[in-house]
């Protein structure tokens, strides 16, 4: 998975648990959490589903990257990365 393509999973992950969220000039560095006004659980639910459309194993101690869109896409396509060299 390249960078690209983990920025769609996280677009889709945030529109499962806040429909209608608009992306347009959208500041990938910024918290998505406070963009889109996500408390706690609305967090989790989007942790989870970016995990199931990923096929991405994550954990709280991925959390503080997973705050921006940047950070998301950055560790999907690490992990992504990571698994093409030992796979």
């Amino acid at each position: 998975m390249n960078y690209d393509q983990a920025k769609a999973f996280v677009r889709q992950a945030v529109q499962r648990v806040v429909p209608g969220a608009e992306f347009t000039e959208l500041d990938p560095g910024v918290s998505l959490r406070d963009t889109f006004e996500m408390d706690s659980l609305d967090f989790l639910e989007f942790v989870e589903a970016l995990a199931a459309l990923s096929g991405t194993e994550l954990t709280e101690v991925d959390y503080p990257a997973l705050d921006t869109w940047d950070g998301c896409a950055a560790r999907l396509a690490a992990e992504a990365d990571a698994q093409g060299r030992s796979g």
